[in-house]
């Protein structure tokens, strides 16, 4: 009962966790506006330390022991965990950037994938484009089930049925090796969030509940690999990946995404979903 109730984070604590998330949402965006063909990722990496930076912040990332940068960015078949490197990026690669903020003793993470601008074929650019907006669908799906759940699983049941529901004849896969997680003093916390439907009802939902929603979804089978820089996560059949991630706290009026500078209104709305600002 003790370790179940230390999930749960005091208001003081909680608005605590504001100012981080909003570092983190800023730094991905000057991230993503720098994205196109010719860039290279240690480029990315190298503005994201500078948003950082500028706001006397720390990535959290480099707090992870062995990793020595801002984000992870990863290019077509790699999912997660990628290292910055000197490749320039290319016109419909599909490139997913994960970045965190520590700030004050408290994180923020989030995660976006997009598709590289420029000439491309749209036989390789449109099943990128549609596994990307499947999977940042489901998010918002989870995020939406998260405002009206009891437990926690009902998070990963509306993941997995808005992707099963949207993807491609065939489907995607779901991987089944990385989850979501709780956030707080610490990057990565108890509890897990599945990102697929699963037996155990999991932790109540309550006030005080934050975590970091983050499916992680393939075009092919999600079994994946880890490359041997000992960091990187591909798929082993070499398809494409999509990863989006938000950090999401749970308060008495409601919800609110701590890494969206509106607290995840605009995307939330279809869902029928209005986010609280935490008092």
């Amino acid at each position: 009962m003790v370790l179940r109730s230390s999930i749960y984070k005091k208001p003081a604590q909680l608005r605590s966790m504001i100012e981080p998330g909003l570092m983190t949402a800023d730094m991905l965006a000057a991230v993503r506006a720098m994205i196109e063909p010719g860039v290279t990722t240690l480029q990315l990496d190298a503005e994201a330390a500078r948003v950082l930076g500028s706001r006397g912040a720390k990535s959290n990332f480099q707090m992870v022991r062995g990793y020595r940068h801002t984000i992870c960015a990863s290019v077509n078949e790699q999912v997660v965990h990628g290292i910055p490197n000197e490749r320039p990026l290319r016109a419909g690669d599909i490139l997913s950037i994960d970045a965190g903020a520590e700030f004050r003793g408290w994180n923020g993470d989030s995660a976006f994938t997009v598709i590289v601008p420029g000439e491309a074929s749209e036989e390789l650019v449109a099943p990128r484009r549609r596994l990307s907006e499947v999977t940042e669908g489901s998010l918002w799906a989870g995020i939406a089930a998260l405002s009206r759940a009891s437990h926690l699983a009902e998070v990963g049941a509306a993941i997995q049925e808005y992707i099963d529901d949207n993807a491609p004849a065939g489907g995607y896969g779901i991987l089944r090796d990385y989850v979501g997680h709780g956030i707080g003093r610490k990057m990565h916390e108890s509890p897990s969030v599945f990102n697929y439907a699963v037996d155990d009802l999991g932790p109540e939902v309550r006030p005080g509940l934050a975590v970091a929603i983050e499916p992680m979804v393939v075009i092919g089978d999600q079994a994946t690999q880890v490359e041997g820089d000992g960091w990187t996560v591909t798929t082993i059949d070499g398809t494409a990946g999509s990863h989006w991630e938000h950090s999401v706290a749970v308060h008495d009026g409601g919800i609110w995404v701590l890494t969206a500078h509106d607290g995840g209104a605009e995307k939330l709305a279809p869902f029928g979903v209005v986010p609280k600002e935490i008092d």
